[in-house]
């Protein structure tokens, strides 16, 4: 083993079966720092080791269709990305939270603008990739159109539609991990983090444990997608009422409208909410602003197979599916109840300038607690109205809310159910 030269690095210690990283201060990053120059890029290019500064490739999961496609000769390796007029339709930032170590730390809050502060770097030949992407859409949802009808919402021409469509700006972000800030954030050594990734990603990514001088990982994950109802600059200013869901993802319900869970009906609630949040009818003329995140937690970040496998196991039990072995099941399969963290999820709101949610459509005290104990203040939280419950759902909803979840602004008694703490909603 050999220590790296210079002051800044001579602490670091790295195989020399690893390639060196060029000597050049355009590739030595300073997380936090407020000038992305100073910063400086993430490079995680495949093409020239010798540049690259973070552990991991860029677009998280897709980087391994990424390698079957260059397998299957469909992709050129090396392939450059051109982003000529790729730059958000919406400038987001910069804001406070941007700057310093805590508030971010899973994701690059200049990586939606790499094209315009890092223009002189990829002319020089430095192969950078954006982490975020801001564009424009109309979403169009069975559920709005119903609520038309319902005269709970009314088109208004400029947010929502006469076809019942809304216009929304859409905000895809990848994730970025600085392991210091992160490992602080769950309150373990930065040391017992990288062992856990290095050993329960089958030691996919050696440079966890070999280069300590790398501090950012790009993990092989999916991102989050974030839907803005009204002006994005809005969102960081507290005076303007904002109606806000962070929605994590379940793809049974969200797409295919499974009637075992909740999950698509509190989404779709959520949109309707942000709609006429951000309408002025709804504020004596003042414009709000809506926000939906949509994260890729799949199965509470089990996965989709062990959420099947536990959706058995609970309708096979004897005496059929109830409300105090709903947590155990799972339990049972997976070895935990739940793995959706929220420690991490206010980082996208810190990214939106967000200091103020006046309705926060969850039930869910973990993300709560996340989002306050980031200093975020939320006025309200909106529950899932009863009609919308889907009956085979209601086990669902009954164990969740015993064992912990707002409603009314407070919770049953759990007393029933032991030991068993309710996650999210």
């Amino acid at each position: 083993m050999s220590a790296e030269s210079g002051p800044e690095k001579a602490r670091h210690i790295r195989l020399t079966s690893h390639p060196p990283v060029a000597d050049t201060e355009l590739l030595t990053l300073h997380w936090g720092a407020a000038d992305p120059l100073e910063r400086g890029p993430l490079v995680g290019t495949t093409t020239n080791r010798l540049q690259r500064n973070v552990i991991g490739t860029h677009a998280g999961s897709y980087g391994i269709y990424r390698a079957l496609a260059v397998a299957a000769k469909a992709l050129t390796k090396g392939h450059r990305a051109d982003l000529t007029n790729t730059l958000p339709t919406d400038r987001i930032g910069p804001y406070p939270a941007w700057f310093g170590t805590d508030k971010i730390v899973s994701l690059d809050p200049f990586g939606a603008i790499v094209a315009e502060v890092y223009r002189a770097q990829i002319e020089q030949g430095f192969d950078l990739r954006p982490t975020i992407a801001v564009t424009k859409a109309h979403i169009d949802l069975p559920e709005i159109r119903e609520a038309i009808d319902a005269g709970r919402l009314k088109p208004d021409g400029k947010l929502l539609l006469d076809d019942g469509s809304a216009v929304v700006t859409k905000v895809a972000l990848e994730p970025v991990w600085w392991l210091p800030g992160v490992a602080r954030r769950f309150g373990v050594e930065e040391n017992a983090l990288r062992r856990a990734l290095f050993e329960e990603t089958g030691g996919m990514y050696p440079e966890l444990v070999t280069r300590s001088d790398l501090e950012v990982f790009l993990p092989p994950i999916g991102g989050q997608t974030a839907y803005i109802f009204g002006d994005p600059a809005a969102l960081a200013n507290p005076d303007v009422n904002l109606s806000c869901r962070v929605h994590d993802e379940c793809n049974g319900s969200d797409v295919f409208g499974s009637d075992i869970c909740t999950c698509r009906p509190y989404l779709t609630h959520a949109i309707e909410e942000c709609i006429r949040g951000a309408q002025p009818a709804s504020h004596g003329g003042l414009d709000g602003v809506g926000l939906i995140v949509y994260s890729r937690k799949e199965g509470r970040a089990l996965g989709e197979v062990t959420k099947f496998l536990v959706y058995n196991a609970r309708k096979r039990q004897v005496g059929g599916d109830s409300a105090d072995k709903y947590f155990l099941r799972t339990e049972c399969v997976a070895g935990v109840q739940d793995m959706r963290f929220q420690e991490l999820m206010p980082d996208v709101l810190h990214w939106f300038g967000i200091r103020r949610i006046h309705r926060l459509v969850s039930m869910s005290n973990m993300k709560y607690d996340a989002i306050t104990g980031a200093g975020i203040t939320v006025d309200a939280r909106v529950k899932l109205p009863d009609e919308l419950i889907p009956a085979d759902a209601r086990v669902e909803i009954e164990a969740k809310m015993a064992a912990g979840y707002f409603t009314d602004g407070a919770v049953l008694d759990v007393a029933q159910l032991g030991d068993i703490k309710g996650r999210d909603l």
